[in-house]
């Protein structure tokens, strides 16, 4: 059974890199296994996530497909029937056109794939980044292995996050390294995206984009993310904020231009999003210190449904503008701006230019003495 998910309801891996819709087969055996135990294929297509599923025959399983180019997937196990967990025996294999083989004796994370030739690219990627990865994989299983009240001890995640920085940093000097001396590989394509983010300086990652092949930039990968670039370019920071008129709670257009002669935060956030509900008590603090200093917020919510949305502002008592097309990550003015995350915001000044980017916490509130004091 095959189901379109909306983009970004589901972690997976980038499609890239091609024009045409090859056909693909991905047919495997994972030891014995019999129904009710599942597999499931996970990959993105079109902008959305795929989520197809099969019930194991003998331990064997077979999934076909069409894409539009070699595409990472996910091959999840679950070998009880009991349904999607967050811990679950899963392998990460690209997948192009043609046949591939999936065979593995009792773990499928342990599988042995063949037919494909940008899987075994993929396997030299992931080698060439297994030092620090192998650190940032036991960073993770350490932190989701202690119990909750130990994830709450700062000590605890203090020691995590001095193991995982230089973890971090080094393995962006590696993908820069395999960058540099790959131009034509997508997996530097898309060490890129993953260096860039959600939020990144056109000014840093624009020259490694620039020194990909010809071949590499024309793809629909490159030609994504270089659209991702010019997005980037126009919400930069010193640049003035393009313009655009959404509707607010009573359906009444409302410009980001009518708020031109003050300091405005524009805050992109959702009634379903964790991070900025428990960001919102920060906001209100500072639009109740600084409303009559100049300064107000214009809420860009990513909600699909309007009683959510209406709900949590009522909840959060978010009692400055707010506009949203209940179109959720499809949502215009998200696009327009290159959202991929939220909460994200940024502080325009008066006369419309982009000042800052994504403060937190107390930050805004600093920035804002810095300008308005």
């Amino acid at each position: 059974m095959k189901t379109i998910i909306s983009a970004l309801l589901l972690a997976a891996p980038a499609a890239v890199f091609a024009q045409q819709d090859p056909a693909f087969t991905i047919k495997g055996k994972v030891g014995k296994l019999e129904a009710p135990a599942k597999i499931y294929l996970n990959y993105r297509e079109n902008g959305n996530n795929v989520l197809d599923s099969v019930v194991f025959k003998g331990g064997a399983f077979e999934f076909k497909g069409t894409l539009g180019g070699p595409t990472g997937a996910r091959l999840i196990v679950d070998h009880t029937g009991e349904g999607m967990k967050r811990v679950m025996d899963m392998i990460t294999v690209y997948v192009e056109k043609g046949n591939v083989t999936v065979d593995a004796k009792d773990s499928v994370k342990n599988a042995t794939v063949k037919g494909s030739p940008v899987h075994e690219a993929f396997l030299g990627y992931k080698k060439f980044l297994s030092g620090p990865d192998a650190v940032l994989e036991a960073v993770n299983k350490e932190y989701y292995g202690a119990p909750r009240e130990k994830q709450q001890d700062t000590a605890f995640v203090n020691g995590l996050i001095a193991k995982q920085t230089p973890a971090q940093e080094e393995k962006k000097k590696l993908q820069a390294e395999y960058i540099k001396k790959n131009p034509g590989s997508f997996f530097s394509l898309a060490a890129i995206n993953e260096l860039a983010g959600a939020n990144f300086d056109p000014a840093e990652i624009e020259p490694q984009f620039n020194a990909l092949s010809a071949d590499l930039k024309a793809s629909k990968a490159g030609k994504e993310f270089a659209e991702r670039i010019d997005i980037a370019k126009k919400t930069a920071v010193g640049v003035v904020a393009p313009d655009f008129t959404q509707n607010d709670q009573n359906d009444k257009p409302v410009k980001l231009s009518d708020f031109r002669g003050k300091y405005v935060l524009v805050d992109f956030w959702a009634s379903w999003c964790g991070p900025c509900r428990a960001e919102n008590p920060n906001v209100v603090k500072t639009y109740n210190e600084f409303k009559d200093k100049n300064f107000t917020v214009l809420g860009v919510s990513l909600d699909s449904k309007k009683e959510n949305w209406l709900k949590a502002i009522d909840d959060d008592q978010l009692t400055w503008s707010h506009v949203s097309d209940l179109k959720f990550w499809q949502n215009a003015v998200a696009v327009q701006y290159g959202v991929r995350a939220v909460p994200t915001n940024l502080l325009i000044d008066p006369n419309g230019k982009i000042v800052a980017r994504d403060l937190r916490g107390e930050e805004l509130g600093k920035k804002l003495k810095e300008f308005i004091n």
